[in-house]
């Protein structure tokens, strides 16, 4: 039986890598827990407008659009471990102000939206360093497991911490939610001072500008990143805007609190679950036609999530659909994630994650704003539907452009070799003459 597991989930055989899993299961939940109360803050508590919720989630990756590219300079020149070590105690330090905040009863909403936009330059920080310190942490063979098993973590905190917001939510108020977060940073800042690796920091070889331009060159000629880096951006942008979605649609679909809302959060997060243990346990290798497949499962899941919230047929197929969107979410990022990082040189591989990591997490604020501006005015089943439509239509359009791709590359190489062979048959029918030797 250990055995089996041993084969099905390689990287917990690394001492380093089960540290950081362990302390990232706590501290995800605490991160998720202060997502939900943090929204339910907003729309009930502040009483926000759809167009003030989506300009928090704005603010929040704002930064990571501004900053994440240079943040991939940064981890590339600097030990990963202590980067991460400082964005944890950053991220532990602004939760603790917005649970004193609203303990007192003094928080504002300008407060959630400086905080927000402290916790954005935090992540933009930590989002490139934590993607590529995975392969410091276990070998090439290994990286596409520990990648789903992330992925499994993170979505374990998304079913564990919104399950216990909801509780906590309805029995204490959001303050409580704050503090749990803010001491559950604990945990991973542990790990990390723990670890055993040996720091990986490379000397500069020219100006942070001149590496930012290598980092941007080298993703802009390699189909095999830029495509999926393409497909994981239509999903940022067009498909992740839950934090906008689901408070309006708990409140105005389904006439439910906050409980109701924990629930369709953690909905979504047993799928995504499931997507991670899947993939950790049968997907040895990256799978690009699975992941197109995936994205275009994501954007269906999403349009029957609208069609449940229009009519509205009920909670109970809302949940089954936001598990599908989650599933589909986790098998289609977990892929991309891992085709990109085994792709990239090792000296390029923290501005290449800079990359995925900008253009995944950074365009979200324009598909807040979008999301948000859109059902302010047409409701919030249209904007679900909408972001399912077009990430449905952009699964298929860079799958397409790959297959294209391929068939080209597999033309070109029967071309070649066809090319080659041609002399080789011509000196077999016409032998040059000999050579006498006196």
């Amino acid at each position: 039986m250990a055995n089996r597991l041993a084969r099905r989930f390689p990287a917990f055989g690394y001492r380093d890598y089960r540290l950081y899993w362990v302390g990232q299961l706590v501290s995800i939940s605490g991160r998720w827990m202060q997502t939900v109360a943090q929204a339910w803050l907003v729309v009930d508590v502040l009483d926000a407008t759809p167009f003030q919720l989506s300009l928090i989630t704005g603010i929040q990756f704002a930064p990571i659009l501004l900053f994440g590219l240079f943040a991939g300079v940064v981890a590339d020149r600097v030990p990963k471990r202590n980067l991460l070590i400082a964005t944890q105690v950053a991220m532990a330090a602004l939760a603790s102000i917005l649970a004193v905040l609203v303990a007192t009863g003094t928080v504002a909403l300008w407060h959630v939206f400086l905080l927000a936009l402290g916790l954005g330059i935090a992540n933009a920080f930590d989002m490139p360093a934590r993607h590529a310190f995975v392969s410091e942490m276990v070998d090439r063979s290994a990286v596409m497991n520990a990648v789903a098993l992330n992925s499994a973590v993170f979505n374990s905190g998304r079913i564990i911490g919104p399950a216990i917001a909801g509780v906590l939510l309805a029995a204490f108020g959001p303050a409580i939610c704050f503090t749990i977060n803010a001491l559950s940073f604990i945990a991973v800042i542990v790990a990390l001072v723990r670890m055993r690796i040996r720091p990986v920091a490379r000397p500069p070889t020219g100006s942070p500008l001149a590496r930012l331009r290598e980092g941007l060159g080298y993703v802009r000629a390699t189909p095999d990143i830029l495509r999926p880096i393409l497909l994981v951006g239509t999903i940022g942008v067009f498909g992740m805007n839950f934090n906008v979605w689901l408070p309006l649609l708990t409140r105005e679909s389904f006439a439910a609190g906050a409980t109701t809302f924990g629930l369709l959060y953690a909905a979504m997060g047993i799928g995504s679950l499931s997507g991670a243990l899947v993939l950790a346990a049968f997907g040895e290798s990256p799978n690009r036609a699975r992941m197109y497949l995936t994205g275009l499962i994501l954007g269906a899941a999403e349009l029957a999530l609208a069609f449940a919230a229009a009519v509205p047929v009920g909670i109970a197929l809302a949940m089954v659909c936001l598990a599908g969107v989650g599933f589909a979410t986790t098998s289609t990022t977990a892929t991309a994630n891992t085709i990109v990082q085994t792709t990239a040189s090792d000296e390029l591989r923290g501005r290449v994650m800079a990359v995925y990591s900008t253009v995944f997490a950074g365009t979200i604020p324009f598909g807040a704003l979008f999301a948000g501006a859109i059902a302010g005015r047409f409701g919030a089943p249209t904007s679900v539907a909408l972001g399912g439509a077009v990430v449905a239509a952009g699964a298929v359009t860079i799958g397409v452009l790959e297959r294209g791709r391929a068939a080209r590359a597999a033309r070109e190489s029967v071309t070649a070799a066809a090319t080659e062979s041609a002399p080789a048959a011509s000196a077999g029918l016409f032998p040059a003459p000999q050579r006498r030797r006196n």
